[in-house]
């Protein structure tokens, strides 16, 4: 009985092992950091979409966080608004704010390796900390836009994001985009909106300055956004600017949320350029 008592100790401490998480405590965010039980190939950053909160954290995406774990890579699930700790809205969010919480990371786990991979809204942040941010390894970008957009607010009148305090220049909702929101018709909404090609030159994600290899996927029948044809833009951009690094689009027949079925282009893509 005592060598069973022991073995199931022992299972217990390594499954502890296997699942150990810490919280991260960063001014304006929320974030839980997985560890794996062997060595660790690098930090993988989890960042959520509109919908706000710690969405990498919750128990939907437990199976694919553990996948990530299994590999050998830590996991930070980083909530930057919807939280208790973050801006309660999507809303000229400080981009340094959600660098310092994967910063602090880095620490905790001893690796300069650190892949951002981003859904929807946080597929944009992930571009834009991989545009002010040299030491940002590998970035993933699902269902992804070329350009910054409003905040989500009752007035659209301000940017999603802010960097060193200083808004974000953004495609602002025009007059051709106002019937197409009040309907629900998201994309058309979108759609509108860029065919203000001067507002949109300025809204550019500076793709260029990454240093870091770079995956876009998408879905072609996106009800959200133009997701595929943003992607092919922050593409076009890449190889006009001699973008040095692997960069690749990868679209998918299906919704804005058909890339979260295909992981294992991300796991491949990591396993080959991170």
């Amino acid at each position: 009985m005592k060598l069973l008592f022991k073995i199931f100790c022992l299972l217990t401490f390594v499954c502890s092992l296997a699942k150990a998480q810490d919280t991260i405590q960063s001014k304006n965010t929320d974030a839980i950091l997985y560890q794996p039980s062997k060595n660790i190939k690098g930090l993988v950053v989890g960042l959520g979409g509109s919908e706000g909160g710690n969405a990498w954290a919750s128990k939907h995406w437990k199976t694919v966080r553990d996948q990530f774990l299994d590999k050998g890579y830590a996991f930070l699930a980083l909530a930057y608004f919807g939280s208790k700790n973050s801006p309660k809205l999507l809303e000229k969010i400080e981009i340094q704010d959600v660098y310092n919480a994967i910063n602090l990371s880095k620490q905790k786990v001893h690796t300069e390796k650190v892949a951002v991979i981003g859904g929807s809204r946080g597929a944009d942040l992930a571009l834009l900390l991989g545009s002010y941010y040299p030491d940002i390894s590998c970035i993933i970008g699902l269902s992804a836009s070329h350009a910054v957009f409003p905040g989500n607010t009752d007035h659209f009148s301000t940017s999603s994001w802010t960097f060193g305090g200083k808004e974000l220049p953004f495609v602002p909702v025009n007059e051709a985009a106002v019937p197409f929101m009040m309907e629900r018709k998201i994309r058309k909404a979108f759609e509108a909106m860029l065919q203000d090609k001067e507002s949109e030159q300025k809204s550019f994600i500076k793709v260029e300055q990454i240093k870091a290899p770079i995956l876009l996927m998408s879905g072609t029948e996106d009800e959200i956004c133009p997701s595929s044809e943003m992607s092919e833009k922050i593409i076009l951009r890449l190889k006009n600017n001699h973008f040095k690094y692997r960069y690749e689009h990868l679209p998918f027949k299906g919704s804005h949320s058909e890339p979260y079925q295909h992981f294992d282009k991300v796991f491949e893509f990591l396993q080959k350029n991170f």
